[in-house]
């Protein structure tokens, strides 16, 4: 805690965020490549119990990077001066992604609010880091083609064009929001530092656990038909994390805020609830 006297610790200036809703504070981390508009199917449900701080990380949706904004511990540090700085040490976090990885990291060093991590990265070994690796750099590969020719937008409008674009992340991309769709590939496309992330994530070390002592309840929600963080690593996030509750989204992919938003809003809010008197 900072007593009246205590200096504010610094605010990374590349740390964007936004508010909106009433209540007690939530923190969403987007994931790789994303906006903070990847949370919009939920952010109604959400904002009618809390006030929403929607963070950009650093390199993603324009805004600025710092100099180790290419790798997973850079990201975390910056979230983690955020959150210190604006005072939010026991605001309840969730993520999606790579931000779901960032929240169960920032558990491990004791973050004292409740965390909700859909779909982490991190649990990949083997020949799941070379799937990882491999198919995320050939997407982004697509996708730069797509937006150098100007047709990953309205592309990414179809019907067609989503189920082949958003194969690998949603159970069901044919039902999503086009708009959503089309603007996240872009952010993704234009995200300077896209690159890199992946191939940090890739090869470095698999996310430890468990949570801290005194840290807040942690929650891992996963898509069973998650073709990027494959089902099976579930089973290591929750060796990981054994006093975690767990949940599976029965009919989303990677993205179970797109696939399941009334879902995922529900367990949302129910994981971060103080606990009965």
């Amino acid at each position: 805690m900072f007593g009246p006297d205590t200096p504010s610790p610094r605010v990374p200036t590349v740390m964007h965020s936004t508010r909106t809703g009433s209540g007690p504070p939530l923190i969403l981390v987007h994931g790789l490549g994303n906006t903070p508009r990847a949370w919009d199917p939920i952010v109604p449900a959400l904002a009618a119990r809390r006030e929403l701080v929607i963070l950009t990380l650093p390199g993603h949706d324009g805004a600025p990077t710092e100099h180790d904004s290419g790798t997973f511990d850079g990201l975390t540090r910056s979230v983690a001066e955020f959150v210190a700085a604006q005072r939010l040490d026991r605001a309840a976090m969730v993520g999606s992604s790579l931000g779901a990885r960032m929240v169960l990291e920032l558990a491990r060093r004791g973050h004292a609010g409740p965390v909700v991590a859909l779909n982490p990265g991190g649990f990949w070994r083997g020949g799941e880091r070379t799937l990882f690796r491999s198919t995320l750099r050939a997407s982004l590969a697509l996708l730069h083609g797509l937006a150098r020719t100007r047709t990953l937008k309205p592309l990414a409008r179809t019907v067609p064009g989503r189920s082949l674009l958003l194969a690998q992340l949603s159970a069901h991309p044919w039902k999503l929001d086009g708009n959503i769709v089309a603007a996240e590939l872009d952010a993704l496309a234009h995200t300077p530092t896209a690159a890199a992330l992946i191939d940090d994530l890739a090869r470095g070390p698999e996310q430890r656990g468990p949570a801290a002592p005194g840290a807040g309840a942690v929650t891992i929600g996963w898509g069973r038909h998650d073709r990027l963080c494959l089902a099976r690593q579930a089973a290591r996030a929750r060796a990981a994390f054994p006093s975690a509750r767990f949940h599976w989204f029965a009919h989303s992919g990677h993205y179970p805020m797109w696939d399941e938003p009334a879902a995922t809003a529900r367990l949302i809010l129910d994981s971060i609830a103080p606990p009965a008197a």
